[in-house]
Order: C-alpha cells, then structure tokens, then sequence
C-alpha cells in the first residue's frame, strides 16, 4: 500500500472517530454496558455459578468479547448509514484509495473496541482480578484480543454493506453478541445439555475465551486455535466487505 493509500486511510480513521465522539450516547453505551454486565455476572450471578478459582478471573475474557460485539453494532450501522445516504457515491468521485472508507470504519471500530476492553481490564484489576500471567503470557493475550477486535470489526464492516439499513446492520451483530453467551464465557460447557456442549466446544467464542483464559491465568495452551478462528474470521469478514463493496 503506497503512502498516498495510508494517508487517505487515515483521513478516513479521524472521520469515523469524530462521527462516533459527536454521538456521545452510543459511544458511552458501547463504553459503559460491558462494565453493567460484568458487575452484573459477578455480583448477582456469580455467587450461583461454580467454577475453579473466582468467578472474576473465570468471566472476564467472555466480557471482553462482549466488548467488541457491542462495539460491532455501532459499526454496522455506520455502515450502513453511509452506505444508504449517498456518501459513497461522493467519495468516489474523489481521487482516493478505493478501500480507504471501508477501512476507516475498520479502523476506528478496532481502536474503540480496544478502548473498551482496557477499561474493563482496568476495572477488573480494581474489584480484584489478579492475573497469573508473565510477560509472555500477557503479550500472548493481547495479540488474541487484537485478532478477536480486527475479525469481529471487519465482519461488523461486512454486515453493514450486506444490509439495506442502518437498522437492519444493528439488528445483523445481534448474532455476535449473542454467540458469546453459547460457550464457554460464562459458564463451564459441561453444565450445558449434550446437544448444545456440542456447539459450544466448537466454535469461535469458546476457543478465544479459553486462549485467553489459559494466558492470563498462566497454565498456557488454547492459542493455536483461537489464532486460527480469529484469522479466518478476519479474512472472511475483509474479503466479504470488499466483494460487497465493489458489487454495490
């Protein structure tokens, strides 16, 4: 990608921010309702779910995925939105990078899903996670939550150029918000009946959940797999946006 390329990208980055911060509303609900739900698990529900170890330390790689779903939605819509009100048509009009509005979304999507993950990481720390991890193992958790936002954010991207309005792209990421809840990041799989463990051992959510649970708790293991979901899932969600993107 030449220079021209990145600086036209970047434009794009800013411009997605500024739309997201003049919308305070949804940028503080993105921000604000996986903290709710964390206290929410940890403080009503986790007194009644058994785990190993505290309930904190068990739950808190499935709040962050929960992060970037809800990060996803506003994606989508955005999207969408620009996608229904002619601006599309005017960008390219103008000599610019083809893909650099498609990765604005992405990359303002992925800077404020990683936003909201470290504030929940934060707020973890205070009310009492105490992370086994070394350097190592902390470097290894980051990469996956890095992987994990930019796969979810480009299928978010993808959604939105896949649906006819910006409702329509909100009601899409219901999916990947939802997907959570069927695996491993809330509660341990084998209390689930045999038709759904089956789901929910296999699928994308559970191996990341279990990637990072293994790194910040120190014990290892689970990356392979949940490197290899989240970069399928990336591909998948860029080569979809770009087809899209070109058809309409």
């Amino acid at each position: 990608m030449s220079a021209a390329a990145v600086s036209d990208c970047w434009v794009m980055v800013r411009r997605s921010a500024r739309r997201t911060i003049r919308s305070r509303d949804t940028l503080v609900i993105s921000l604000l309702l996986p903290i709710l739900i964390m206290l929410l698990f940890v403080y009503v529900f986790g007194g009644a779910i058994e785990v190993e170890g505290p309930y904190l330390d068990y739950v808190l790689p499935g709040i962050m995925l929960l992060c970037t779903g809800f990060g996803a939605s506003i994606t989508a819509t955005a999207v969408a939105a620009d996608m229904s009100s002619g601006a599309v048509q005017r960008f390219r009009t103008l000599p610019m990078f083809r893909q650099a509005l498609l990765a604005g979304h992405a990359g303002e999507g992925v800077l404020r899903n990683l936003a909201a993950v470290a504030i929940v990481l934060i707020l973890a720390l205070v009310l009492g996670f105490r992370p086994r991890a070394g350097i190592s193992g902390w470097l290894t958790a980051t990469a996956i939550v890095v992987l994990f936002v930019v796969a979810v954010t480009w299928i978010a991207v993808a959604l939105g150029l896949l649906a006819r309005s910006p409702e329509a792209a909100g009601g899409f990421t219901y999916a990947i918000m939802f997907i959570p809840y069927l695996s491993s990041a809330f509660v341990p799989t084998s209390t689930m009946p045999g038709w759904l463990r089956g789901f929910a051992d296999h699928q994308p959510a559970t191996a990341v959940v279990e990637g990072l649970r293994g790194q910040l708790d120190g014990a290892g293991g689970g990356v392979v797999a949940a490197g290899c979901w989240c970069l399928g899932l990336a591909l998948l969600g860029y080569v979809t946006a770009a087809l899209r993107y070109e058809s309409r």
